[in-house]
């Protein structure tokens, strides 16, 4: 493990601030299901060899440190917000409100937030937004895992619910095959409405009716 990912946390040890929640946010970017975001606050100098953003280590990995990491955080916030509320206050607002979420569900109050790029002016407790903290600070890396996986994890659920859209392998993300079992398979309520794609795609279907009933 790269020393320079403890370093915001070294920043802070030295004023006596070791309560620090990294936070960070999973699924922005896909069509379907929640934004999830978790806050982590891992023990003071805490070490865990490969432990990154949770876009550079494979499926495997990020499990692996999930496990880990529920054994040996002092705390874990989850927040969870969805589809229909991502339609309502735009993705966002929802990615600020998961983190919000996920921070009041900490059972120990963090002195220190370190974010991943979002400001949280919204709560009682100095934050810093770091650029790329997932990759910057073990803390929101920690977090950053904790967020995928979990959302990995709902996104199982609901590829066991509908295996016809394959969620399992793309996980809500617009791929092309994706977008191919949506035309096929039409939009459910666990879609976020407001994308671009899924729009498009509903204006599709929409159409396509229409033309059936007429030709009928």
């Amino acid at each position: 493990m790269s020393c320079n990912l403890l370093k915001y946390e070294r920043e802070l040890y030295k004023n006596n601030i070791t309560l620090i929640a990294g936070v960070d946010e999973a699924g922005r970017g896909p069509l379907v299901g929640p934004v999830v975001a978790a806050a982590v606050i891992l023990p003071k100098n805490y070490k865990l060899e490969g432990l990154n953003d949770s876009k550079q280590l494979s499926e495997k990995k990020r499990e692996k440190f999930y496990e880990i990491l529920q054994r040996e955080a002092v705390s874990i916030g989850v927040g969870i917000v969805s589809a229909k509320e991502i339609d309502e206050i735009n993705i966002l607002e929802a990615s600020r409100k998961a983190m919000y979420i996920a921070l009041n569900n900490l059972s120990v109050t963090p002195e220190y937030i370190l974010s991943d790029a979002m400001s949280l002016n919204d709560i009682d407790i100095p934050s810093r937004p770091i650029i790329h903290g997932d990759a910057l600070s073990l803390s929101i890396a920690a977090a950053s895992v904790i967020a995928k996986v979990t959302r990995d994890h709902i996104m199982y659920e609901l590829d066991r619910l509908h295996p016809e859209y394959n969620y399992k392998k793309n996980k809500g993300y617009p791929t092309k095959e994706h977008l191919e079992l949506m035309k096929k398979y039409g939009i459910f309520e666990e879609y976020r409405m407001s994308y671009k794609p899924v729009k498009m795609i509903l204006e599709g279907l929409h159409e396509n009716k229409i033309e059936k009933v007429a030709v009928e």
